[in-house]
């Protein structure tokens, strides 16, 4: 049985300030818990029902420190509206130490992005296109929100996350010898640009785009075209949707 601190202890996860204090961030779903047991995160404790006990037997991935729970029990310490059958409390690392050196053809920078779906489908677009480093900024949410967690299914493991200041990473970048890109909606149209082999795609905001401070250190404006004929048409792209267009574009030269 999981005693009521417990309960309160992780539901309080649901919150950065806890989850900076006691280090710790929940991950949930089968799929996502099986690929986390394959990664470098220390788990603190795993709760798991029989049903998927039994579900993962022959993989022989089963911990020490794995808690047996009832349905109910675990919809009393899920983030989820329909818990499945497996949550896992893992241990935040220290944050990793920026590279030396940009070696990849493409890295990302998002500033300030503040909505845990985009910033988790941003990681998971990393993942897909294998883009290994992803930079934010301090006041994009952070990548241990449960919402964020979910919604990469699993990436987040896979890509190196850095928060740091812009300045920091652009000097970097020129350092390594790379172009940076930003996304305007004045800037050029991506599918006629001459796009360099190594670069760096800075994404701004939801709402305001990249901001000033950063937008006079960016080399080239780019964007994502509209091909509609209509007078009235969408006002722009959803930010984590123009992340994968454009990352699509990159890769593609």
């Amino acid at each position: 049985m999981i005693s009521k601190n417990t309960i309160k202890r992780l539901n309080s996860l649901s919150q950065k300030k806890y989850r900076t204090k006691e280090k710790l961030f929940l991950v949930e779903g089968n799929k996502m818990v099986i690929e986390l047991l394959d990664s470098s995160y220390e788990i603190e404790t795993l709760y798991l029902t029989e049903e998927f006990v039994v579900s993962i037997a022959k993989m022989d991935k089963i911990p020490d420190n794995a808690v047996i729970v009832t349905h109910a029990e675990l919809k009393k310490i899920s983030q989820l509206q329909t818990p499945q059958n497996s949550l896992a409390v893992c241990r935040i690392p220290a944050p990793l130490a920026l590279p030396h050196k940009l070696n990849e053809n493409l890295s990302i920078y998002l500033d300030g992005i503040r909505d845990p779906g985009n910033m988790g489908a941003i990681i998971r677009i990393c993942d897909w296109f294998s883009v290994h480093n992803l930079f934010c900024s301090a006041d994009s949410v952070d990548a241990y929100n449960p919402k964020v967690i979910q919604s990469s299914m699993g990436s987040f493991a896979r890509v190196n996350i850095f928060e740091s200041e812009f300045s920091v990473v652009s000097e970097l970048a020129k350092k390594s010898g790379i172009i940076i890109y930003g996304a305007f909606m004045d800037g050029a149209n991506v599918y006629t640009e001459n796009l360099s082999h190594k670069s760096l795609l800075v994404m701004g905001n939801e709402g305001r785009g990249i901001s000033e401070s950063l937008e006079q250190l960016i080399d080239q404006k780019i964007s994502i075209p509209s091909f509609s004929n209509e007078r009235k048409q969408a006002e722009s792209l959803n930010v984590s949707v123009a992340t994968a267009i454009l990352c699509s574009e990159f890769k593609r030269r």
